[in-house]
């Protein structure tokens, strides 16, 4: 009979073994199980040792390992689909029904790579939230804060230029909808304000380098293949090494539970749940890819346009803000804006609280402000994805498209002095006012003050027409919003801070509760512009 251990002995004591595996015959021991991280080329970059927090499933759900994971799935789905498919006009559209009905399992690695896509669109935004809840963006991790903030960019736009590889009509009409708001870029795009001064035209314009031509086409396929299957991916993965290199330098940021605590062994206790997580991941990809199949429409057709048009959804929130402001805002500077924004919160948040832990309470004012961005950004991708139908009219989501409706009410600019002096008040006030007065406001009294002011100015109005009270009442939770978030949270706790973390953190306050006021003013009093100055193509 075989003697399988002194088989395995004899086989773990060859030249040929030990060659590869340095330390053989593995032993489950202390010593062992850290050299067992530390000699392998994937689990180097954990720690020998961990926290008995960061082991635990609700702290980081696993999210940035699940991210990694899809990134692998899509990495090879998207190998495989490259030996079916040709980035030409007249063949791409061909392969994808070549891949549905004639190569085997072609609509399953179809499917995977696309459902694989969107979810790690999702799964990378809910990573970010929860490295900000458990604030581990602060120092010494400031810098991989902003990796991880150029890393979701990139996600986006790695799923954005793969979206028009299938060459069917959602295709080419979202991209046609995305790249349009590239032409309103400030300056560089044909649309966008001052380009005059550049002498930007339809054909040399940033519009026209991202599309190869001045419409999506042939060019534009051939570019965004090459993007999407070669240069995104190349930035991403070196990226990702950066990422997690600088995640095993500066430590994991899960807290102590107790003092004086025990770190556990990383292999096996959090190997096994990486590894778990991973295989439910690929588990669930999979299930969905079989249960679902990935939208195709009809062949791209650029003489035929779907009503509506839209992008798609992690972009359709930005469509939805073409409804209050023009191009060149929503869909350059207020996604540069977040960008920014992001990169510079470990830099202007000085609460040396909550790091590596949830902590709501310890940083009321930053996890405010920033659950309240996430929420916003979602719930404008709710409204535009599922509450826009024909012409861009809303919709509820069970109203049936082929109702009729009646067009918007005619809509109207402010003076452009009046415009001026408006948001040079609102931005001098929202500056000023958290941080001249002093003392500490009773947020009961002031808040009902402001209800009963703002009820008795709805009470008054009711005179001249229940139309205007409703519309003032509409608006009116706009300003609430705003005296809540722009000045009693700042009241509060901003007024401690040096005056340019100060300037800047006000600023991105003013800016997020602007957009708010704005939608406010169009949806309560149809107001279109608030500035405008045609003469420069820039309305506000």
């Amino acid at each position: 009979m075989l003697d399988l251990d002194e088989i395995s002995k004899k086989v773990y004591e060859t030249q040929v073994w030990r060659s590869i595996f340095r330390h053989s015959p593995w032993k489950d021991a202390p010593r062992d199980r850290m050299r067992h991280i530390v000699d392998n080329i994937w689990l180097h970059l954990h720690p020998a040792r961990i926290r008995p927090r960061a082991v635990k499933v609700s702290y980081s759900w696993g999210l940035g390992g699940i991210s990694f994971m899809l990134y692998l799935i899509l990495t090879v789905t998207g190998v495989l689909l490259m030996f079916y498919y040709r980035p030409t006009v007249e063949l791409a559209y061909q392969d994808m029904k070549d891949l549905e009905f004639v190569v085997t399992l072609g609509k399953f690695l179809r499917n995977a790579h696309r459902w694989s896509a969107h979810a790690m669109v999702l799964i990378v935004i809910l990573h970010m939230v929860r490295v900000f809840l458990t604030g581990a963006y602060k120092k010494p991790r400031e810098f991989n804060w902003g990796i991880g903030v150029l890393l979701l960019t990139i996600t986006l736009f790695l799923s954005f230029t793969g979206y028009l590889l299938p060459w069917d009509q959602l295709a080419i009409w979202a991209v046609t909808v995305g790249t349009n708001m590239a032409g309103a870029t400030p300056f560089m795009g044909n649309e966008g304000p001052f380009s005059g001064l550049l002498g930007m035209r339809v054909n040399n314009d940033v519009r026209f380098v991202l599309l190869g031509g001045t419409t999506v086409g042939a060019s534009t396929l051939i570019r965004f293949y090459v993007l999407h299957c070669v240069l995104v991916p190349l930035v991403a993965g070196a990226l990702m090494i950066v990422h997690f290199w600088r995640v095993r330098k500066d430590s994991f940021s899960a807290a102590p539970l107790e003092a004086d605590e025990e770190k556990l062994d990383v292999w096996p206790h959090l190997i096994v749940r990486e590894y778990l997580a991973a295989a439910l991941t690929i588990l669930a990809i999979f299930l969905w890819s079989v249960l679902q199949n990935a939208p195709l429409e009809e062949l791209a057709n650029a003489t035929v346009t779907p009503n509506p048009s839209k992008a798609p959804w992690y972009f359709v929130g930005l469509q939805e803000l073409l409804v209050y402001f023009d191009p060149w805002i929503a869909g350059v500077i207020i996604p540069n804006v977040i960008i920014v924004g992001l990169v510079a919160m470990p830099f202007i948040d000085v609460n040396p609280k909550g790091v590596g832990y949830y902590s709501l309470r310890e940083r009321p004012l930053a996890n405010t402000m920033f659950l309240s961005g996430i929420f916003l950004w979602f719930l404008l991708i709710f409204i535009g994805y599922f509450c826009r139908g024909p012409n861009w009219g809303w919709y509820w989501p069970w109203e049936s498209w082929l109702a009729h409706k009646p067009l918007p009410p005619p809509t109207w600019d402010l003076p452009a002095w009046a415009g001026a002096s408006l948001m040079i008040f609102y931005m001098a006030f929202g500056m000023a006012a958290p941080r001249l007065i002093g003392g500490e406001i009773s947020w009961s009294r002031a808040i009902g003050a402001f209800v009963a002011l703002f009820l008795l100015a709805v009470g008054g109005l009711k005179i001249f027409t229940a139309l205007a009270a409703a519309k003032l009442l509409m608006l009116g939770f706009f300003i609430f919003i705003f005296f809540l978030l722009g000045f009693l949270f700042p009241q509060r706790y901003l007024k401690g801070l040096d005056l340019a973390r100060y300037a800047l953190t006000m600023s991105l306050i003013l800016m997020m509760l602007g957009v708010l006021l704005k939608i406010g003013l169009r949806l309560g009093f149809d107001i279109k512009y608030v500035l405008s100055l045609p003469q420069f193509n820039f309305n506000i």
